[in-house]
């Protein structure tokens, strides 16, 4: 174990809500902790704010008494640098621009010992780059926290390209003392999160500006259909759009306009105009004291049919809807008419009802078709997303909502777009993750890690692929690339690699 001594000095240099929120994490966990900012008087602000958080806690039951008198007692706020001088890590949680990070790290390391580690809190930057400025650059690693750091667990750890072995272990040991989850990161842009969750935000976008759906339609099918937390559209709100697409358009020029990155400009027109979600009022949704939120589009009631016919099985989860059907009371025909495509399910009135591949509905052949949405988890869903085809009859339509609200789920139907809502946004977010993992930015497991943590997924992509298989991913992708030539679904070598396995198991 290398964390730091719990009797050193932690410094914090900038006093936002991320710095407030480091010390308070150092503090709990036992160190003598030094705010600096500056702004004059603004580090003396931050430490009667958190005084007054630990109060809360006291309030709470959370802490005792003595721990938050303790506490208090080792904070103290610096009016200058010098004062941090006997400091054995400093972390920095200024603004995101360069040239003021490393202009900080170079009068830093005029002042503080030189076994003392220099750990940045960036988001979107390079570690590499703040790191530059330094004339011993091996000191300097990423300690990104996630808002709010005294809540959320995961830490990640980034090594630029001149970090010291053992400066990015005792980044690491010390965040597992303070009882943080820390994963460890190459430093590449946006890291692990910021990097594998763009998809996220970026397909529902996408969908949006399709005209497919609306925000609060592809919130509820992503968040009630396969258990993400919140959908893009909320969550873009509750960060702040113009954080986010800075994030995003930050990312995306990190990786020289790679097209999978490309920011939107929905999101774009959104902040130009003012509207950067619940901190000045209205977003996607109207935060107006009064304001009524939006509803998802639900289908109406429909009856169910009294029995389906499977051809062939259902891929990936969709493998367990057969027995929920049965369980529901409606009968299940195996194989139907033979010479059919395999599967799918038939409907009463003779159309085909899938999983969608990444094709849309409406078919070369005319056949009458629908398709429903990816669920990561169909027992558990609530909500399932319908696309018909243009030549479905209203009929067909009635049959297909109505054997998914027989499952206790409801319905929203949306336009015939290719990969739906969910599989698109689940499809790029593996193949982000496989991506990530082939170039070592982490390893599967801390992947996995970083975004159950971070962003509150449903699980792991790295998981998912083994649940979903390489290869339906992969050609869900291809499919996807047809519809929209230009580069930004075309699978990643690495997932085409792991499909080509897939095949030779096979």
């Amino acid at each position: 174990m290398t964390a730091i001594g719990i009797d050193t000095t932690v410094a914090v240099v900038g006093t936002g809500t991320m710095g407030q929120g480091i010390a308070q994490v150092a503090l709990v966990a036992g160190h003598p902790v030094r705010l600096y900012d500056s702004a004059p008087g603004r580090a003396a602000q931050a430490a009667e704010a958190i005084v007054r958080r630990l109060d809360r806690l006291v309030e709470k039951g959370r802490i005792p008494t003595a721990e938050r008198d303790a506490a208090r007692a080792r904070l103290s706020p610096a009016e200058g640098l010098a004062e941090l001088s006997d400091a054995a890590l400093v972390v920095e949680a200024i603004l995101e621009q360069l040239p003021a990070k490393q202009e900080l790290f170079r009068s830093l390391e005029d002042v503080v010992p030189a076994d003392c580690l220099l750990a940045t809190n960036t988001s979107s930057l390079s570690v590499t780059a703040v790191a530059g400025a330094l004339r011993h650059p091996g000191r300097c690693v990423g300690m990104h926290f996630f808002n709010p750091a005294p809540l959320l667990p995961l830490v990640e750890i980034v090594s630029g390209f001149a970090t010291d072995d053992t400066a990015a272990a005792i980044a690491y040991d010390t965040a597992a003392a303070w009882g943080k989850t820390p994963v460890r990161c190459a430093d590449t842009p946006g890291f692990i999160v910021n990097r594998i969750a763009r998809p996220f935000y970026a397909e529902a976008l996408r969908v949006h500006e399709e005209r497919a759906a609306d925000p609060a339609t592809i919130d509820a099918v992503l968040r009630e259909g396969s258990g993400f937390r919140m959908g893009p559209f909320e969550l873009t709100d509750l960060i702040g759009q113009d954080v986010n697409e800075a994030v995003t358009h930050s990312v995306w020029t990190a990786f020289f306009q790679d097209p999978k990155f490309t920011p939107s400009l929905a999101q774009r027109r959104l902040v130009e105009s003012g509207l950067h979600g619940r901190k000045s009022g209205r977003g996607w949704f109207d935060y107006a004291e009064g304001a009524a939120r939006p509803e998802p589009a639900t289908a109406a009631a429909c009856p169910p049919p009294a029995s389906v016919a499977l051809h062939g099985e259902l891929p990936g989860p969709a493998a367990a809807l057969p027995a929920l059907i049965e369980d529901a009371g409606i009968k299940v025909l195996r194989n139907g008419a033979a010479g059919e495509p395999e599967g799918f399910v038939r409907l009463p009135g003779g159309a085909r009802l899938a999983l969608t591949d990444g094709d849309p509905a409406t078919r070369r052949d005319r056949c009458p078709g629908l398709r429903f949405d990816l669920s990561l988890d169909y027992r558990a869903a609530t909500r399932i997303a319908l696309a018909p085809s243009a030549t479905a009859s209203k009929a067909d339509l009635a049959e297909a909502v109505g054997l998914f609200q027989a499952l206790g789920k409801q319905v929203s139907v949306i336009d015939d777009v290719p990969g739906m809502i969910v599989a698109r946004t689940v499809a790029m977010i593996v193949d982000f993750a496989v991506d990530a993992a082939a170039r070592g930015v982490a390893t599967p497991e801390d992947i996995d890690t970083a975004m159950r943590l971070g962003v509150n997924y449903p699980g792991g992509p790295m998981e998912w692929v083994e649940r979903l298989g390489a290869r339906w991913v992969s050609t869900l992708l291809d499919s996807l690339h047809r519809q929209n030539a230009g580069g930004r679904y075309v699978p990643s070598r690495a997932l085409r690699r792991r499909a080509d396995l897939e095949e030779l198991v096979l």
